[in-house]
C-alpha cells in the first residue's frame, strides 16, 4: 500500500533536522517536523494557538490539535511528514488511543489518524558522539546552523563549552535507553521500520534521501537537485571530548 504519511522515530542529535529539511525541499514529501512535540495537551494547544475552553472535551481538543498538525505537515500532494522524539511518543500514543478507541495495535491507531504510514527509524551508531553533541548544544545554546553557517536554531544564550564527563555519561545512558525503547516498540508491535543511520545520512544525504523517496513511492530522482539545508556542527571540541572520555572511561561508545 502506498504510504500517505511517515513518522521519523528518533532521538536528539541524530540528524533529524537535516533529514526533515531534505524531505521538505523535495516539495513532494510533506513538511516534516515535531508537530506534536510537547508531551501534554496544554502544550499541544499552546503550540497551535488553540484555547482549551472552546472544546467540549479533551477528546475534541486533541482532535483539533491533530487536525492542525496534519494540515501543517502536509505537502501539496497530501503526503504528511512527522518527526517523533521518543520522549514525546508515549503521550502522543495515549492521545491516539483516545481518538481511535477499540483498535488493537499502535500501527492501526497511526493509520486511523494518518492513513498508510511508513515508519522511519533514524539513529546514530556512535552513541558517545551523539551524547557529546547534546552536551555541547546545551552548553552553547546553539542546536543547528544553516548550510551557509548562519544560525538556524538556538535554544539558549551563547555559552562556552566546558568538558563534563558526568553529563556525557548521563546522556550516553539516556540515549541508549531511548533507542532501546524504540527497538522494543518495533518488536512488540511487529513493525519493520525503514532504517537510517546518522552516519549514512551525514556522509551521503542525497543518496539516503533517494532511497527514502523510493520507499515512499515517490520519485527518487528528486533527491539529485536538493540543496543540503544544514551545516555540521561537530568540530575539534567534539573530537577532543570524545577522545578524552574514551581515555578515562574505556568501553564507552
Amino acid at each position: 500500500m502506498t504510504p500517505k504519511a511517515y513518522m521519523i522515530c528518533t532521538t536528539p542529535r541524530s540528524g533529524s533536522t537535516l533529514l526533515c529539511g531534505l524531505l521538505s525541499a523535495t516539495r513532494v514529501a510533506g513538511m516534516p517536523a515535531s508537530h506534536f512535540h510537547t508531551p501534554s495537551l496544554a502544550g499541544w494547544l499552546k503550540a497551535y494557538g488553540l484555547e482549551h475552553a472552546i472544546y467540549a472535551s479533551e477528546r475534541d481538543a486533541a482532535r483539533a490539535v491533530v487536525d492542525a498538525g496534519i494540515e501543517r505537515g502536509k505537502g501539496s500532494n497530501g503526503v504528511f511528514g512527522l518527526r517523533m522524539q521518543r520522549d514525546s511518543f508515549m503521550f502522543f500514543m495515549s492521545q491516539a488511543d483516545l481518538l481511535c478507541p477499540g483498535l488493537a495495535t499502535d500501527r492501526a491507531r497511526l493509520e486511523a489518524l494518518f492513513g498508510p504510514t511508513l515508519l522511519i527509524y533514524l539513529r546514530r551508531d556512535d552513541g558517545l558522539a551523539q551524547a557529546v553533541s547534546l552536551v555541547v548544544a546545551k552548553q552553547t545554546g546553539l542546536w543547528h546552523r544553516n548550510a551557509d553557517g548562519s544560525e538556524l536554531e538556538r535554544q539558549g544564550r551563547p555559552g562556552t563549552p566546558c568538558y563534563d564527563a558526568s553529563a556525557i555519561a548521563q546522556h550516553v545512558a539516556e540515549l541508549t535507553a531511548l533507542n532501546a525503547a524504540w527497538e522494543a516498540w518495533f518488536s512488540r508491535e511487529k513493525l519493520t521500520p525503514f532504517r537510517i543511520t546518522y552516519e549514512a545520512l551525514s556522509n551521503n544525504p542525497r543518496g539516503v534521501l533517494a532511497d527514502l523517496l523510493a520507499a515512499l513511492s515517490l520519485d527518487p530522482s528528486l533527491a539529485d537537485g536538493v540543496a543540503i539545508p544544514t551545516a555540521r556542527l561537530a568540530d575539534a571540541t567534539n573530537a577532543s571530548w570524545i577522545d578524552r572520555f574514551r581515555a578515562t572511561a574505556p568501553g564507552q561508545d
